[in-house]
């Protein structure tokens, strides 16, 4: 069994997923809304797969009402992943910064070495 990050970021892969979280993030939808847009590229069976693993990863819920099986976004998963990311981005963007610097520096030398080594035209 892989560790719950790992099963969000295998979720995450696939673009069909990601649709389909977009989606949920503007509300509740059955597995036919959810299913709509994809069935030109798929088939059910293929959509249902996609929704298990979404499912498995966590980042949805499916309720039963009768026939109807809403699905709802879970954002705990989401937020363990950006929090994991988090310490990466705040890495490197110290990291562009030291670069940021050390270019400053570096150009700031070569103009002022640029400077000295210009000669003064003789005055005629």
């Amino acid at each position: 069994m892989r560790d719950p990050l790992s099963q969000t970021f295998a979720a995450l892969a696939d673009p069909t997923r990601r649709a389909m979280l977009a989606r949920l993030a503007k509300g509740e939808a059955s597995v036919s809304d959810l299913a709509g847009p994809f069935l030109k590229e798929m088939s059910l069976p293929a959509v249902t797969k996609h929704l298990k693993v979404l499912e498995k990863a966590g980042l949805i819920t499916k309720t039963r009402d009768a026939q109807w099986r809403p699905c709802k976004i879970n954002g705990v998963p989401l937020k363990d992943a950006n929090n994991w990311m988090e310490q990466y981005r705040e890495f490197w963007e110290a990291s562009f910064d030291r670069l940021d610097e050390y270019l400053k520096t570096v150009t700031a030398k070569k103009l002022a070495k640029g400077k000295k080594n210009v000669r003064k035209k003789p005055t005629e």
